[in-house]
Parts: structure tokens; sequence; C-alpha cells
């Protein structure tokens, strides 16, 4: 069964997004604050597919309970609900570990959409790890760098750099596609599919979280370079 948590301290809001998901097959669990949400997730470790974090909620907010299950989970996705106002804290949620975002008002096409496309991924990303010590390596290597498609895992000179599924994704795409200038467009149809309805910015936030993470200057790069004007190639 899917399932999903949906921490909302708007009971309006909370109760239209449950009626959906479970019009859509999901199971539910509600919280209606930050600390209820994490009690709820560590009492269903291992079983939440998706979680989906108002910004603003009493207690602990949407940015603390998304750092925390992002440091419990690299499997889970995350899916932020802000509103237009609240545009530094979308950027901060997709640094903190969140893979997606809703601006509120949102329609139940787009909420949908959004939430089956991170639902899939997850899927995958279980799906790869769970079968990978079952299958034979399917490893790609540039550099120092191997990426593993079955395994889902990118290695840095033999250690391990710890991605989530959105990163690894993008990290599939440049790997298949070394020293050649990717648009935005492309990474985002690649890794959030042709329905995404949202913008750019989440290809540019997660590049800046990758560099972080596989640069030893992230400011001065030397692997993940900006075209300007267009987006971004990995240099071999």
């Amino acid at each position: 069964m899917k399932k999903v948590l949906i921490a909302e301290d708007e009971a309006s809001i909370r109760d239209f997004v449950v009626i959906n998901l479970r019009r859509s097959g999901y199971e539910v669990l509600e919280a209606s604050n930050g600390t209820e949400a994490m009690t709820l997730f560590d009492s269903n470790c291992g079983e939440i597919d998706i979680a989906i974090l108002d910004i603003m909620m009493s207690g602990a907010d949407g940015l603390e309970v998304c750092k925390y299950l992002r440091g419990k989970s690299k499997r889970i996705g995350i899916i932020m609900l802000t509103a237009r106002t609240q545009e530094m804290d979308k950027v901060t949620g997709l640094l903190v570990g969140a893979d997606d975002y809703v601006t509120k008002p949102f329609s139940p096409s787009e909420l949908m959409a959004r939430i089956d496309a991170v639902y899939r991924r997850v899927t995958l990303t279980n799906e790869a790890a769970d079968n990978a010590s079952e299958t034979e390596s399917n490893a790609v290597t540039l550099n120092e760098f191997t990426i593993d498609l079955r395994s889902h895992t990118l290695t840095k000179n033999g250690e391990p750099v710890d991605l989530t599924q959105v990163e690894f994704q993008i990290m599939e795409y440049f790997f298949s596609n070394p020293n050649a200038a990717l648009s935005r467009s492309d990474i985002l149809k690649f890794v959030w599919g042709d329905t995404y309805f949202g913008d750019e910015k989440i290809v540019d936030v997660n590049i800046h979280r990758l560099r972080n993470k596989v640069e030893n200057e992230p400011s001065s790069p030397v692997h993940l370079i900006t075209v300007w004007g267009m987006g971004y190639k990995w240099i071999v």
C-alpha cells in the first residue's frame, strides 16, 4: 500500500489533501503539527513513502521536520507546501532535502501529479536498492566518480556520496551525457517528467546541493559547470 504522511496545521487544507490522496489509492497518516509528524514517522519507520509538509506549522516547522526526515531516510520523498510569499523558504526546503514544493493555493490535479511523480521516483529507487545484491553491477566510471545504475549509488575515489533520489537522477543524466550542455528544461523533463507544473529554479537549487557533495571546491567547480544562459554540463 502506498503510504503518505501529511503534516498541515490548517484542518481544511489537510482534509482536502487527505481526500484526494485516498481517492488516488494512498494510505494516509495525518499530523496537525511538526512534532506529531516526526513521532508518526518514527513509529512507522520504513513504511512511509512520501511526506507532505507545510512549511509554517506550530511546534517544529516544516523545514525542521524535512531536515529530520531526510536525516533518517534518503529514500523517502518529501514535498513542501508553501505560500506564494515564502520564496526563500522554498529554496531552503530544497536545500535541506525536499524533493519538490507545491505553492498554495493548488488544484487537486497539480497536487496529485506532483505526488505521483515523487512516488514513481521513490519506487524506482527502492526497487533498485532491493535488487542491487541480486543483479550484476551496471556501473559507469568518469574520472574519480563511479555511478551504479542498479544499486543507485555514486562513489568518489571509492567513497560513497550521499545523494537523494532526485540528486541521483540528475547525476545519472549527466553521466549519460558527459561534456554535453544540458538545458534546465532538459534536466527538469528527465527528472521530474513532462507533466511537472513547477519552475526551473528547482534544478538550480539541486545543482547547488550537488556541488557541495561532489566538488572539492564547490565555489570553483571543475566537473559540474554552469553553461550561462542555458543550463549545466558535466566535464570529464
